[in-house]
């Protein structure tokens, strides 16, 4: 496979190993303690970290012991090719943002010590600006980073002792189409592919989640190698990207 996706290119002319152009530009909301606009190709999404000096209710008779972290997921009504509903319109949020916040949350809080932020609440907000596939997992990379640099600025002001990250973390999609393996996709692949997954991992290489289904389709041990192994690779790199981020956010 890896010969071959070094000569094959997909519709967009990238290798099926290889990302989409991808940055990160931090403090991008300055009124957040830490914050980022990050782009996976056309995907883009704002990421914002905000310490609360609260915890939930159901965790108030732990608040002097630990902390929370949490996150919400919005798609600006314009960031898809037809207009999208706010939720605040519809009277209810949609179920795709609620299940796709709720894994940035586990996501981050899989690498958080909570014990290290007690009494406070680190929010974790992203808004789709504009999406072209790969959303969730390019709030993930992004909200990393915005809590990183939140971290960095709390333990400066002296509000909490010690950085409660205690590793990274970062996704990325990964999916068959045609029977072939392919690294990032944007909507015009995920919507024809036969397996789409999201893949969270740790920086020290441990999966965090793994999403992964078939469309009308199966796939055996040896692609579901070939998908890990790709997730793996671009992890890789978004991992030191994210690094470089956070320093020029804290500089």
């Amino acid at each position: 496979m890896e010969k071959e996706s070094q000569t094959m290119a997909r519709y967009d002319g990238r290798r099926f190993d290889e990302l989409r152009p991808i940055s990160f530009k931090p403090s991008i909301a300055p009124n957040a303690t830490g914050s980022v606009l990050v782009s996976f190709g056309n995907t883009k999404v704002i990421c914002a970290a905000t310490a609360e000096k609260k915890v939930p209710s159901w965790l108030m008779p732990q608040s002097a012991e630990k902390g929370w972290m949490s996150a919400e997921y919005s798609m600006l009504p314009y960031a898809t090719l037809t207009r999208k509903q706010r939720p605040v319109s519809a009277g209810k949020q949609d179920g795709r943002s609620v299940e796709i916040q709720r894994l940035i949350g586990r996501s981050l809080r899989a690498v958080t010590d909570l014990s290290k932020i007690p009494g406070h609440t680190i929010w974790l907000d992203c808004d789709v600006l504009q999406a072209d596939g790969g959303t969730r997992t390019a709030s993930i990379c992004g909200a990393y980073v915005a809590a990183k640099i939140a971290v960095a600025k709390l333990i400066e002001e002296g509000s909490i002792k010690e950085d409660p990250l205690i590793d990274a973390v970062a996704a990325i999609s990964v999916g068959l189409l045609g029977d072939r393996a392919i690294l990032d996709l944007p909507y015009a692949e995920d919507k024809d592919a036969d397996v789409d997954a999201n893949i969270v991992m740790t920086g020290s290489g441990r999966f965090v989640e793994v999403q992964m289904s078939g469309e009308e389709a199966t796939f055996d041990n040896e692609q579901l190698c070939d998908l890990l192994a790709l997730a793996k690779k671009g992890i890789s790199h978004i991992l030191q990207l994210q690094q470089k981020a956070i320093k020029e956010g804290l500089e």
